[in-house]
């Protein structure tokens, strides 16, 4: 069984409710949820929305990953797939033991281990090092944009220093780890006490020129040796 799968059947056996019921009430075949409940599908988010709070459940949740979010940051499909369903009058259930009641602490576990697989909080981090939030991505095939999920952050733009390259301040820049100077890319580095994102050019094995710009451009000619490649930017998101 899926996590999900889990805390709905678990949330309804405790209220005594039959999939009958909780089927009509959420506008799905009995057998849809079936399946749901014994893990054999991934619902999607507006269809997880709706059963969890017939089950009176869904608002718990918010405090850690709130539906809305689930909603904007991916579309959640299903494992097989769709087949158009067909209500069937039920075989009568035998009667559910009663279970002990889920505590929200349980039932958020539950739900944070059913997102584990699909979505990965990315830390937010600002110019000091400090995680300052969290956004939640998709994972892929186990990887983010192809990197360890665990090893990609945000980067907080503290300035407009990057403007000449459509970054400014407050924008949300994602860093895949790199340690080598890519030739052409923005990349966020290291030097002296800075800790910085900076478009690399490359002169030889030996010379880095790093450039920035608001108004009017700059650009710093350093020693290899005397940068820390941190990751690369792969994409910058904004708030309108």
């Amino acid at each position: 069984m899926s996590r999900l799968g889990d805390l709905i059947l678990l949330e309804r056996t405790r209220q005594k409710l039959t999939r009958k019921q909780v089927a009509r009430k959420c506008g799905v075949s009995e057998g849809y949820l079936k399946d749901v409940e014994e893990g054999r599908r991934i619902i999607q988010d507006d269809q997880a929305r709706r059963i969890l709070k017939t089950l009176g459940t869904g608002a718990q949740h918010e405090n850690e990953f709130s539906l809305d979010e689930i909603a904007a940051t991916v579309d959640l499909g299903t494992i097989s797939p769709q087949k158009n369903e067909v209500i069937r009058q039920p075989k009568e259930e035998k009667p559910v033991r009663e279970t002990k009641p889920v505590s929200k602490e349980e039932q958020s576990g539950i739900w944070l281990d059913a997102l584990s697989s699909v979505l990965k909080p990315v830390p937010v981090m600002n110019a000091g090092w400090v995680q300052v939030d969290r956004r939640l991505l998709p994972i892929q095939d186990g990887k983010i944009e192809g990197a360890n999920p665990d090893r990609v952050v945000y980067y907080k733009m503290p300035d407009d220093s990057m403007r000449a390259f459509r970054i400014e301040r407050d924008d949300l820049v994602l860093i895949l780890p790199q340690q080598l100077p890519l030739d052409g890319t923005i990349m966020l580095v290291e030097y002296g006490a800075h800790r910085v994102l900076r478009k690399v050019q490359i002169f030889d094995k030996t010379r880095i020129l790093l450039q920035s710009g608001d108004r009017e451009m700059r650009a710093e000619q350093l020693s290899v040796s005397d940068i820390h490649f941190l990751g690369r930017a792969v994409r910058v998101e904004f708030t309108l």
